[in-house]
């Protein structure tokens, strides 16, 4: 059975105060269009292959990775862009909760023209990215629907028709990554308080305080004038938001490269059109013109890097070291890599594992 979709958007009366939620689910259905059009029976038998898809990956990671899952057993959710979106935004308002009631806390109503423009901003995003994702697993899901992973199935589908692909075959593929995701938080129990954490950190920094964006602005300018700093929307970030966003690459440059590094070398051995499967989800990553331009303003090209940086990270940590070294990555907070190493792995072994 899936979850419930429908979503209590006064949930957080914060969060609800400061973005017109409903107004980000339309303008993100509106910038996602439906996708291609998908038969009954075609859809039925993708929800049923998913289904058995992410209970077979599920055996099949753990008994590479040597790690465990705790918990109800993952399950396929089979959904359509707007529910993708609809799922996103309603976690995005229980993440924004603590930072609307520190702003908010005492003030009157934001003008409702105001709410609509966040919400349009935020819809306008989720609905570019939903034309792009084939799944997800969500870390901030209620403990009730723990396991839980999404599928977006028309992009599922409208790939595997692109570029000729056994849909067998990609199909347990991309679950085999989305379930690696599900089974590193299962491993690492603390890892989604961490995450967390980190979201809180962030946004304990936000200000909308006018003289405070302006000296941002100032500083953005300066630094884009001289060539110091990092690029692009980063140069925005103050220092202090900049040190935590390191963090979190690292993180995430673990998180992704180790599922990709994971389904690759699971594929190997259990997916026969592997090279032709690869060869297709690189050439759906590369993107020209006004759509590059789009990816690099909003950060979707950091994820691409963040798949490839990881990879190499992991891979090279598991050849030294052997699987069972690089687990120690999932023992604790002070294991996971900084910043500098993972483009530097020795560094990470001489300190962890050394």
């Amino acid at each position: 059975m899936e979850p419930q979709t429908d979503v209590d958007w006064s949930m957080g009366s914060h969060a609800a105060r400061l973005a017109d939620w409903d107004s980000a689910v339309q303008i993100g259905r509106r910038v996602a269009g439906p996708g291609p059009k998908v038969l009954p029976p075609d859809r039925a038998r993708l929800r049923e292959d998913l289904a058995a898809h992410v209970v077979h990956a599920e055996g099949l990671v753990t008994g590479f990775t040597g790690l465990t899952v705790t918990g109800f057993r993952s399950r396929a959710w089979v959904m359509g862009r707007g529910d993708w979106i609809r799922q996103n935004v309603a976690a995005l308002q229980r993440l924004m909760e603590p930072l609307a009631q520190r702003l908010l806390e005492g003030k009157g109503n934001r003008p409702v023209i105001a709410r609509k423009a966040v919400g349009a901003q935020v819809g306008a995003l989720l609905g570019y990215v939903s034309r792009r994702v084939l799944g997800q697993f969500d870390v901030f899901l209620p403990p009730d629907d723990d396991g839980l992973i999404y599928f977006v199935g028309p992009n599922v589908i409208d790939v595997e028709t692109k570029f000729a692909l056994t849909p067998a075959d990609f199909r347990l593929w991309v679950a085999i990554h989305e379930v690696t995701h599900r089974v590193q938080f299962s491993s690492a129990p603390w890892l989604r308080s961490y995450l967390g954490g980190i979201v809180e950190e962030y946004l304990s920094t936000v200000s909308l305080d006018s003289k405070e964006l302006i000296d941002q602005l100032k500083r953005a300018a300066d630094e884009a004038r001289t060539g110091a700093g990092p690029r692009g929307v980063l140069r925005l970030l103050t220092p202090e938001q900049r040190a935590i966003f390191d963090r979190t690459q690292a993180m995430m440059s673990l998180l992704e490269g180790h599922a990709s590094f994971v389904m690759n070398e699971v594929g190997e051995e259990h997916v026969p059109t592997l090279p032709r499967l690869k060869q297709a989800l690189q050439t759906r990553r590369q993107v020209h013109g006004m759509e590059q331009r789009l990816q690099r303003a909003i950060g979707f090209d950091q994820k691409v890097a963040q798949y490839d940086s990881g990879e190499r990270f992991v891979r090279e940590v598991v050849e030294r070291i052997g699987m069972q070294g690089f687990n120690l990555v999932w023992e604790g907070r002070e294991n996971l890599p900084l910043p500098g190493e993972i483009g530097e792995p020795d560094r990470w072994i001489s300190r962890v594992a050394g």
